[in-house]
Order: structure tokens, then sequence, then C-alpha cells
């Protein structure tokens, strides 16, 4: 009988580190804050910050929405995946080891991206743009990676992953904060090319992280024998089926649900926030600088509650509270702009709903660590993380048709009614699986 694939439990295996605490006595938690922060910057550097520059340059509305093709490794960044994991990066790898050098890699590759564009401008050589924006979310994708990598391998699931998970997204949430609000800021101030070069160098605090960071024990033992190309791309998968056993299918279709909801709504978002008449100030106030903090509750209440309550029982949570937030948007749809409360109403249901998500994150990434081995943590994460944004993603694409049949209020209830069998599942999951505290087994 396949052993358990997944920690759940009221009866921890070991205490806790707590979570303020760990922060300053356990040597892994700066670090994974610092890579987080580079890891939160290069996404939006891509297309969604650049977009902004695009419209500025005079791109059709109709080019610009193409381009968000340009973020389509982060979809499929499980194809290297696993050479990641059996390779070593070219001379970093004996100074750094095999995790902290393909992060120290990936880096380099980042900087060297936003400066070529940067030096850019899209007004005159769009293809110069959209070359290296290209290349820059291979290797923003690479980076997200290989930082997965390290900080699975770097503490087992059964002791602090919960919380290592937790500072890593709040470090991706700061460096978002940054590629968002901080280089629109910077580039009304100094220039769209000033603040892609300014945003190259914070790349600097994650290279110093990358050094700081202990360095995994999976680093330090022997490496497999290197295999061919096809056994490469198939190994972990053989791997993750195998170690989850007959519950392979239920779980895998709970990781690919978990997040659609969320996909699916937040297509409509921003369209929402426009259709009731909020100014661009407004919007950017809300989901940047008050979403911000708002995002950070959830990531903090997640990392201390993961803990105490078990895996299962917080994604339970988590599936129920992500869902059900949409009702707040369907609430805001309804009445949000009505009377001169209208922006408290904006902020509140706005809140809620992000706060839920952020939750939902932190437990979903830790969910989906405990999923990984050790040798093939990059491989199976990147795996688990494109299984999870694919169909969402895909089915976002199919949301303003359904919102001009029924209309935004109706379309945010029915994105709340699909988590009603995705927390089904999660409910089956659990009894299946049992309370325990047993990781899957790392071979």
């Amino acid at each position: 009988m396949t052993a358990p694939a997944v920690p759940s439990s009221t009866r921890p295996a070991r205490a806790p580190s707590p979570f303020w605490s760990a922060l300053f006595t356990d040597r892994r938690m700066a670090p994974a804050l610092g890579l987080g922060f580079t890891s939160g910057i290069p996404f939006l550097l891509v297309y969604g910050t650049q977009a902004a520059w695009l419209s500025d340059a005079g791109i059709s509305i109709a080019t610009i929405g193409l381009l968000s093709e340009m973020t389509l490794a982060y979809k499929f960044k499980f194809l290297w995946a696993p050479f990641l994991d059996r390779t070593d990066p070219p001379l970093l790898g004996r100074w750094l080891g095999r995790r902290r050098g393909w992060i120290v890699a990936a880096q380099l590759g980042v900087m060297a991206m936003l400066a070529g564009i940067a030096f850019g401008d899209p007004a005159q050589w769009l293809a110069w743009t959209i070359a290296f924006s290209v290349a820059l979310g291979f290797a923003g994708a690479t980076l997200d990676l290989v930082i997965d990598g390290w900080r699975i391998t770097s503490v087992p699931p059964h002791e602090t992953q919960a919380v290592l998970s937790s500072w890593a997204e709040i470090g991706w949430r700061i460096g978002n904060l940054a590629a968002g609000a901080g280089a629109l800021l910077l580039a009304d101030r100094i220039g769209w090319r000033g603040a892609y070069l300014a945003m190259g160098a914070l790349m600097l605090v994650g290279m110093l992280a990358a050094v700081a960071a202990p360095e995994p024990a999976s680093d330090l033992a022997p490496h497999a024998p290197r295999a061919g190309f096809v056994e490469t791309i198939w190994a972990p998968i053989r791997d993750l089926l195998r170690r989850l056993g007959p519950m392979a299918p239920a779980i895998l279709l709970l990781v690919a649900g978990f997040r659609m909801p969320g996909y699916i709504a937040t297509a409509m978002a921003v369209p929402l926030f426009k259709h009731q008449g909020f100014s661009n100030t407004d919007i950017a106030t809300v989901t940047k600088l008050f979403g911000f903090w708002i995002g950070l509750g959830g990531t903090f209440l997640a990392g201390a509650l993961l803990p105490r309550v078990g895996m299962l029982t917080s994604l339970l949570i988590g599936t129920v509270a992500a869902s059900a937030s949409h009702l707040s948007l369907a609430y805001l749809a309804a009445h949000g702009g009505d009377g001169g409360r209208a922006f408290w109403t904006f902020a509140i249901t706005v809140g809620i709903d992000g706060f839920a998500y952020a939750f939902a994150s932190v437990v979903l990434i830790t969910y989906m660590s405990t999923l990984a081995s050790a040798e093939h943590a990059a491989s199976q994460f990147g795996l688990l993380t494109s299984l999870c944004a694919f169909p969402g993603s895909v089915l976002a694409g199919f949301s303003g048709f359904i919102v001009e049949r029924t209309g935004f209020p109706l379309f945010f209830v029915l994105t709340s009614l699909i988590g009603v069998p995705v927390a089904l599942l999660a409910v089956s999951v659990r009894a299946k699986v049992g309370l325990s505290d047993e990781a899957p087994p790392q071979t």
C-alpha cells in the first residue's frame, strides 16, 4: 500500500518553529525572503507592467493583447525543469552547488534581459523588445523553478516547510509590488529605461540571498547518473505518480481545480472595476497598495495556521474561503457604485478577495511542496504549478463571453460555485489519505 501522499494532522511530529522567531533563528528564512523578492520581479516586467510602456509607445491594443503570449514560458516551464534537477550550472555549480548555482545563473539572465529591454525602444523596433521579453520570460520562469527547488530540498515537509513557503511568498509579494507600482512610479520620474535598469539592480538582493543561503542536503549527496532525454523528462512524472499511488488522480485533479475559480474571476476583476466607474488611481490604490498589506495578512495567517491545523484541513479552508470570497465581488457588482460609500465598498470587497487569495496561495504552495520529492524538486513542483495554472487560464479566456450573457453579479456567483466540487474533492482526499504526519517517501 502506498504511503499517505500528503501530511495532514493535528498530531505534529515535532514542534514547528514559531512563525516570527523562525526568521531570526532559522538561517534558511531570511534567504527565502530575499529569493522570493527576486522571483516576484520578472513576470510583470515581461508583460503586465510593460503593457503600460507599450501603450505609451503607441502600440495598438490588439498587438498588446497578442503580446501577452510572451509569458508562455511560465506555463511550460516544467519542460526544462528536469534538466535543472540533473545538471550543474557551468562554473557556478562548483562554487555554490547545483540549486544555488542555478539561482544565481538565472538571476544574471534576468538582469541581462532587463538591460536588453531597457536599451530598446518598442516604438521604433518592436521585434527587439519582443525578443528580449520572451527571453526574460524564460529566465524568470527558470528562476522560479530553481528557487522552488532550493526551498523544497532545504527543509523536510514535516518540519518548517509552511513557514519557509510563507516567507518566500512574502518576499514574492514585495518583489511583485516593486515590479508593478514601483516600476510605474519610476517610469514617470526617470523614464522606462531607468525603471527597467533599476529593476535589474534589485536582483542583487537575491544574489546576496543565494550566497547566504545554506546548501540543501541534496546538493551534498552524490548526483544520480545522467539519463537520456526521454528518461530525464519522464522520470519525475513516473516518480510522482508512483509515490501518490491510487490517490494520484484525485490529488492531481484537486491541484488543477484549486485555483480555477480564482483564475476565471480575476480575468474579469479589472473590467468590473472600470464598469463600476472607478478610476485608474482608485484601482491602483486599492489593488496594489492597500491590497499589498491585505495580502501580507493572509500570508501571515496561513503560515501560522498550517502547522496547527494540518495540511489538508488548511487546504479545505483555503478552497472554501477563496471561492466564497468571490461573493464579495458579486456584491460589488450589484451595489458597489451606489452612494457616497462606493470607494469603501470597493476597498472592503477587494480586500476580502485578496486576503482569501493570499491565504489559499500559501496553502497550495506548501501542499504542492509536500508532493515533490527532493530528487525531482524543481521538475515536480514546476509540473504541479503548470497543472494548477493551465486549466483556469484557458477557461478565463471565455469569461468575457459569460459576462455578456449573465452580467457581472451572476458571473461572480457562478465562479464561487465552481469551488463547491473542489471543496468536496478536498474533503474526499482528506478522508482517504487520513490524518498522518508522514511525508511521501523521498526515494
